[in-house]
């Protein structure tokens, strides 16, 4: 037992465990009791939301198992609550905790898809405004200075509205969740290009940049093996408060009712349901998805604002 003990002590974690462990990094997490708050609640609700179909009581898009009996029912500590759904029903019968599993899922997931196409034409547009400049600098930044003149949300309509336009309608509720991810990622990309374009104008004149172009190097590789990785860390910051903002457009998208169809209820079309029977007393269908949704972007706020401060060498 004791030699059992001594060797967990004398244990020491790989290079790259140490490496990470050790790090700047690391230690700003754990000085932050507020970052590592929001940590474990997105981790708590990425987790719950990837296993909804093993942990959710209920399938809450499944027609044949709802109940009409059931609808409306309150949450399971108020009189006339059933702890068969904890946190209540919809008007349809659906479990809300299940329908709130499965929501958060979506948004998520939209999130997730639209941040990264956002992050792909951004970091490409600005890589070649902030090498290429003349031309090609003005053209992009023009374009980016007009679209910030108009609100991410009005913009995000425009290309939905667009999309729905051109689209056949017998094909348009297979294809809405491609509309409203290309709806978020064209109203988005502005932010990931002109931080990269900014940090791209910064590192091309420095000596290792200099060096690789008077030795023949390519300028696609100079570009992805020198200049990207010198500014993944602020596209890395952008992306992550970026992804609330694309979770909470989706949602509004949904409220509004031009998001994700009723097939594909995400956490704005739960609050969006919910809305309608706020004033009859039927709270809890829309409070506690706008509650989650509300938790969700919060903690990834706060580990945005971790992020930006943590990679900033000026704050150290």
């Amino acid at each position: 037992m004791a030699d059992f003990v001594s060797s967990i002590r004398e244990y020491r974690p790989s290079s790259v465990f140490r490496r990470v462990f050790d790090s700047d990094l690391w230690w700003s997490f754990r000085r932050s009791p507020v970052t590592v708050g929001a940590a474990a609640v997105t981790l708590v609700m990425v987790a719950a939301s990837l296993l909804a179909p093993w942990i959710a009581p209920h399938d809450p898009f499944d027609p044949g198992s709802l109940n009409l009996m059931d609808a409306t029912d309150p949450p399971a500590w108020l009189d006339g609550g059933n702890w068969d759904f904890p946190l209540g029903t919809d008007d349809q019968g659906r479990d809300i905790f299940s329908a709130i599993l499965y929501g958060t899922r979506l948004s998520l997931e939209v999130g997730f898809t639209a941040v990264s196409l956002a992050m792909i034409l951004g970091v490409t547009l600005g890589l070649i405004a902030g090498w290429r400049a003349g031309i090609a600098d003005t053209l992009i930044m023009r374009i980016a200075d007009v679209q910030l003149s108009f609100p991410a949300i009005l913009l995000a309509l425009l290309v939905d509205g667009v999309g729905r336009g051109v689209l056949p309608r017998a094909a348009l509720t297979g294809l809405a969740y491609f509309v409203v991810v290309a709806a978020i990622a064209l109203s988005s990309w502005v932010q990931f290009a002109r931080t990269v374009r900014a940090a791209t104008m910064v590192e091309r004149d420095k000596e290792y940049i200099l060096a690789a172009r008077m030795i023949g190097v390519h300028p696609v590789r100079i570009l992805l093996g020198h200049l990207l990785p010198n500014v993944a860390g602020s596209v890395l910051v952008v992306g992550t408060i970026n992804l609330a903002l694309a979770i909470l457009t989706e949602a509004t998208l949904s409220f509004l009712g031009v998001g994700l169809p009723p097939t594909q209820p995400s956490l704005g079309t739960l609050i969006r349901n919910g809305n309608d029977f706020l004033l009859s007393g039927d709270w809890w269908i829309s409070i506690f998805p706008g509650a989650a949704l509300a938790a969700l972007i919060l903690s990834v706020n706060l580990l945005g604002d971790w992020l930006r401060d943590a990679l900033n060498p000026k704050l150290r």
